[in-house]
């Protein structure tokens, strides 16, 4: 039985309204506490979210705990260097095989506790002190670690603790017309920023897909690529994504503050997208910005109905990287501006998310991303399950998209 989000029907009914009669999402969507733990059950651990990149698990043996949604996992590469998951518990009491946030590498996957260790393929081997004439006697097959969902996709590792989502290629639709050109499986991070948002993810999540406040707070990033030159990718996606790309200004070769690349181009990428950067959202936790010569990634891990964690990387070439003195600070400190500047409108629009002025407000033409999220959220909201980002009766990522389809 569907279990629905506490938010009432009618604030629902405003969203999935028409496009020029739909109204935002009620405010109680980011203030709750009770709302946000219903969309960590459901949106969070219902559904596939990213959990990292597999150039941090790169040898047979390596080990790294993570959370997705508010559980722990462990992540490990196998004897054949193949990918698994577990849930980050051991089978005698729970202790934590690793504490979050930390990493390993070992030939086996020792609890800190009471010092029962598993292999790499989660089988248990050692159970001290519970020799084989012990009372009560233990079967070691009986207690292996218990697996979760866990897949690769273009070097970025997904997890699905609910063990239910449809299949990861389903949830990323064609997700490659945006990425693919970019080889991102063979970029390796070069920079990573972390910021704590006292905002809730999805006030960051439609603040990135829409331009309507570029000119407004975003000077730099203007300067490099005019607003109104969005539109969207030859195929229309498909999937838990939406998106699209930005033109570059004639005088620049990428996002940085002169426009001047201090990398190379990415060499997978064809002279067409060279002049171009992409925006893609793929719901709910994973933000991806190909440049012609490196990728910007923005990870959300949901912490609160207020606070989100925000990881920021920036991947380059090894063309670029292996390069004597490479420095990707020109797209990292123009990056890190542009982020602070999202982060405090982020945070304006959450501090009255609970007050008793917040209105459902219209939609602007250059929100129709933002609009279609919300329109999946809300049906989520009744179905139990963050779905496709597509409406009935309303224009989705296929006719406009991304921080710029307003204008296409």
């Amino acid at each position: 039985m569907t279990e629905p989000a506490p938010v009432e029907d009618a604030l629902l009914d405003a969203v999935l309204r028409p496009p020029e009669q739909a109204r935002t999402l009620p405010g109680t969507a980011y203030a709750s506490a009770a709302v946000f733990e219903w969309e960590r059950r459901h949106f969070l651990e219902g559904s596939w979210v990213c959990v990292g990149r597999a150039g941090e698990l790169v040898a047979p043996g390596d080990q790294r705990a993570v959370a997705a949604g508010g559980t722990g996992l462990l992540l490990v590469r196998d004897d054949a260097g193949a990918l698994r998951g577990f849930f980050n518990a051991c089978r005698h009491r729970g202790h934590e095989l690793l504490a979050p946030g930390t990493a390993r590498r070992a030939r086996g996957i020792r609890c800190p506790y009471h010092d029962w260790v598993y292999g790499l393929d989660g089988e248990c081997r050692a159970t001290p002190r519970f020799g084989k004439d012990a009372d009560p006697a233990v079967d070691r097959a009986d207690f292996p670690l218990v697996p979760a969902r866990v897949e690769e996709w273009h070097g970025w590792l997904f997890a699905n603790v609910s063990g239910d989502a449809p299949p990861l290629a389903t949830h990323v639709g064609n997700l490659d017309v945006a990425v693919a050109d970019h080889s991102p499986a063979r970029l390796t991070e070069a920079a990573r920023h972390v910021y704590d948002v006292a905002a809730n993810w999805k006030v960051v999540v439609e603040n990135y897909l829409e331009c309507y406040h570029c000119a407004s707070i975003h000077p730099e990033l203007c300067a490099v690529t005019p607003p109104d030159s969005g539109r969207g990718y030859p195929t229309p996606p498909r999937g838990d994504w939406l998106g699209g790309p930005l033109a570059l200004a004639p005088h620049a070769a990428t996002m940085s503050f002169t426009g001047a690349s201090g990398g190379v181009p990415i060499p997978s990428v064809p002279d067409a997208r060279r002049r171009e950067v992409g925006y893609a959202a793929l719901l709910p936790d994973l933000l991806v910005s190909p440049h012609p010569d490196y990728v910007m990634t923005h990870r959300l891990e949901p912490l609160a109905a207020d606070r989100t964690r925000v990881e920021c990387a920036w991947l380059f070439p090894p063309e670029a990287t292996a390069r004597p003195g490479f420095d990707p600070s020109y797209a990292v400190e123009f990056w890190d501006v542009v982020n602070r500047q999202d982060w405090a409108a982020c945070e304006s629009v959450q501090r009255n998310a609970a007050s008793p002025g917040w209105r459902q407000g219209p939609f602007s033409p250059w929100e129709t991303d933002v609009l279609a999220v919300m329109a999946a959220v809300a049906r989520g909201y009744r179905t139990g399950r963050l779905g496709p980002v597509t409406t009935q009766g309303q224009p989705t990522a296929a006719s406009t998209s991304s921080e710029t389809s307003k204008f296409a």
